[in-house]
């Protein structure tokens, strides 16, 4: 297998053409759903009294009976009010802590397997028992879904359509808190991992093959004026780049935090969810939190 990454051909203007074939598209969703199957089985398992670092184990543990290997980034749990990422200062309080569940707490985990190259990175709201603020805050979830759909098939710029997802939070009267991710970032994209070695070693929560791969996009994207990471600055001021695209719009009221995060595909002319059939869409047409 060749360690190089495939390199796209560009179409006038220096934008690069969708890479992917159908076979490739359903090996992401494979994976994708493979990492909602473990999110899942973790959620039927969590109970007040565990800790973040154990269900961060668990998921771990998930993950490995699957047989993945490797991640774009280890395992993260938030309990509480870390849901909504109060008082985060330094990129290590994203890890995961000793925090209790307790009765009423929501909860997010997020992970990111990858198998064959291909990765699914997907976070997982939820809550323990009675949660009012948590239900109306994931109801409203599904508006940011619709929101950023379409404003991706209008071929807005990416920090554009970043600034109309701010929009609807303060319509909500929420707060923007995938602001406080690194880079201020609301998604990065995703492409196959080609690099054979090493596999499963992270620097700072990270693969060090996703790291790699991430380097290499981020330097030739920057060569045309485009970022593989999307967020609200001069570096996203550009149309949607043809690929995959892990979007995680994450809000909060007080201290109830919530987001999903899954793949969404940007073809040439077109934009669209990888996956339909996700959990947050399955409970928002069931018309219910859970």
């Amino acid at each position: 297998m060749s360690t190089r990454l495939k390199v796209p051909a560009a179409r006038p203007g220096g934008m690069p053409a969708f890479r992917y074939d159908e076979d490739d598209l359903d090996r992401f969703r494979d994976v994708q759903r493979l990492a909602y199957r473990c999110a899942e089985r973790v959620a039927a398992w969590i109970e007040p009294g565990v800790t973040e670092r154990q269900t961060a184990a668990r998921l771990g543990r998930e993950l490995a009976a699957e047989g993945v290997r490797d991640c774009f980034h280890i395992p993260f749990v938030w309990f509480g009010d870390r849901t909504a990422f109060r008082n985060f200062r330094t990129p290590l309080q994203f890890f995961p802590s000793c925090r209790v569940l307790t009765e009423g707490m929501p909860y997010v985990l997020d992970c990111a397997p990858i198998v064959d190259g291909y990765t699914g990175d997907i976070g997982y709201a939820d809550k323990v028992g009675e949660n009012p603020v948590w239900d109306r805050v994931v109801a409203d979830l599904g508006a940011y879904r619709e929101l950023i759909v379409a404003e991706v098939r209008r071929r807005r710029p990416l920090d554009d359509v970043y600034r109309a997802v701010d929009a609807l939070t303060v319509a909500h009267g929420y707060d923007n808190r995938h602001r406080v991710y690194p880079g201020r970032v609301i998604a990065h994209q995703v492409t196959r991992v080609t690099l054979r070695r090493p596999i499963g070693v992270n620097v700072l929560g990270f693969g060090v093959r996703t790291i790699r791969t991430l380097g290499r996009e981020l330097i030739a994207e920057r060569l045309h004026g485009r970022s593989p990471l999307w967020a609200d600055g001069r570096a996203s001021r550009h149309a949607p780049t043809p690929g995959l695209w892990a979007v995680e719009p994450h809000i909060a009221l007080r201290a109830v935090g919530a987001k999903f995060e899954e793949l969404l595909v940007v073809t040439d002319d077109d934009a669209y969810w990888l996956d339909d059939d996700v959990p947050h869409v399955r409970r928002l047409r069931e018309g219910g939190s859970r």
